[in-house]
């Protein structure tokens, strides 16, 4: 063994024995120790990739972003998988590698439509008004919180090009539906899987049913890098696109440090310009630079070993908390999953019912006042959100279910983070509050 390598690994098993000393876990205390709705999952391995991937000093993309995306593409059931900075930028340069002229008469252009959900992340709407399309926003149904698939046929129009929903709370919208209503009018289809990773419909994964799917690894989601996320599809030609706008709008698609990957660096003539110009500086879009750090990368790759596990743990924790606040139904509307799906379940989603004896915010009250976390669905009914109001859009009749979610729906955590004591502490404050 070198003198190099044998440094390494003494690095290496420090980082384990740091990892013993500051992160050991505390007991839970009902009362005292916070419940998060979200939160990082890790060990000591996470670090050891980490500190691994530092000692490269390879800062941009590299070996283990390489890795992560053969063996998350093989998890998901995909082809081809292209990191990101973030789920925003996921769903930002998804969107935007459909406007590419080299798609044809297939290319979305300004003044097209777009359909998605009022009810969301304004991440999943934003890059429709961003590369200057028109989003069309239908209602949603409660409580599977998931885009109405009967109101498609009327969101339709002779500019309607593409459509993007998320799977809400890791809950599948409905793919049969919304496939067999993309393929009849030859739209493009986009989901976002950043709060679904793991989800099931029919049996495949979500994310192998749209022509791009997009996915987030920030803190708070089924697996983290710290920040990134990663665009997901099974066309050669859409991941070449997806390359291009995340790595500055190029033509090139060599990877970070590589030259000449395509054969004919300086053969190539494009646009206006001489030809033999460096194929490494020819741009064909208007792009960004969205890449990640190998050093989440080499986080990634710890996380999705442990990836399985923590889909079955927000499994459980969901049907626990499922179990203990049935005997509530009189003011809870308790949630849904859709047909023939299995959620990996983001959140645990309550709708308080009109009728009851208390409002949601009385509730979200009781429990930030005993440590428990809750979240609002996101932005609501996304049209009535401030940033959105002088935006041109349409809507499909009066948005009355995103009103309901926007008013009445509130959702608590089951991340793998949550022992069952947390659990059942949640529950119990839950029906303190009612009794």
């Amino acid at each position: 063994m070198t003198n190099k390598e044998s440094l390494r690994n003494q690095i290496v098993e420090l980082v384990r024995q740091y990892h013993a000393v500051s992160f050991s876990p505390s007991p839970f205390i009902p009362g005292e120790t916070p419940v998060p709705y979200a939160g990082r999952v890790f060990d000591a391995t996470e670090l050891e990739y980490l500190v691994d991937a530092s000692l490269d000093f390879w800062l941009t993309t590299g070996r283990f972003a390489e890795r992560f995306e053969r063996e998350f593409a093989k998890f998901c059931g995909v082809r081809h998988v292209s990191l990101v900075n973030s789920g925003s930028s996921a769903n930002l340069v998804a969107l935007s590698s459909l406007t590419s002229p080299k798609l044809g008469d297939r290319q979305l252009k300004a003044g097209d439509e777009v359909i998605t959900a009022a009810t969301g992340f304004p991440t999943t709407v934003n890059p429709i008004i961003q590369n200057q399309l028109v989003p069309v926003f239908i209602d949603v149904t409660a409580p599977t919180y998931n885009p109405d698939v009967s109101q498609l046929e009327a969101a339709f129009s002779p500019r309607t090009r593409a459509v993007i929903f998320a799977h809400t709370l890791g809950n599948p919208f409905d793919l049969d539906a919304v496939v067999d209503f993309c393929k009849r009018h030859k739209l493009w289809l986009i989901e976002d899987c950043c709060d679904a990773v793991g989800s099931t419909y029919t049996g495949r994964m979500v994310g192998a049913f749209g022509d791009l799917a997009t996915v987030s690894f920030y803190p708070a989601h089924h697996m983290t890098m710290g920040e990134g996320g990663a665009v997901l599809t099974n066309s050669p030609l859409l991941k070449t696109l997806v390359a291009s706008f995340r790595d500055w709008g190029r033509d090139c698609w060599c990877a970070p440090g590589k030259d000449n990957t395509c054969g004919k660096r300086f053969e190539w003539q494009l646009g206006e310009l001489p030809c033999g110009y460096d194929h490494k500086y020819i741009y064909s879009h208007i792009g960004y630079n969205l890449k990640l750090t190998d050093m989440q990368a080499a986080v990634g790759c710890a996380q999705l070993k442990k990836l399985p596990g923590f889909i079955e743990a927000r499994r459980r924790n969901f049907r626990a908390l499922y179990e203990s606040l049935k005997d509530l139904e009189n003011v809870f509307i308790l949630p849904e999953a859709t047909v023939n799906s299995d959620p990996s379940w983001f959140g645990f989603p309550l709708a308080v019912r009109p009728e009851a004896p208390c409002t949601r915010e009385r509730v979200i009250q009781h429990l930030n006042e005993h440590k428990i976390s809750t979240r609002l669905l996101f932005g609501g009914n996304l049209v009535r959100q401030p940033a959105y109001l002088q935006v041109p859009h349409r809507r499909i009749g009066d948005l009355h279910n995103a009103d309901f979610v926007m008013n009445q729906v509130f959702w608590l955590g089951v991340y793998p983070g949550l022992s069952g004591e947390a659990v059942q502490y949640m529950s119990d404050t839950v029906h303190k509050f009612f009794s």
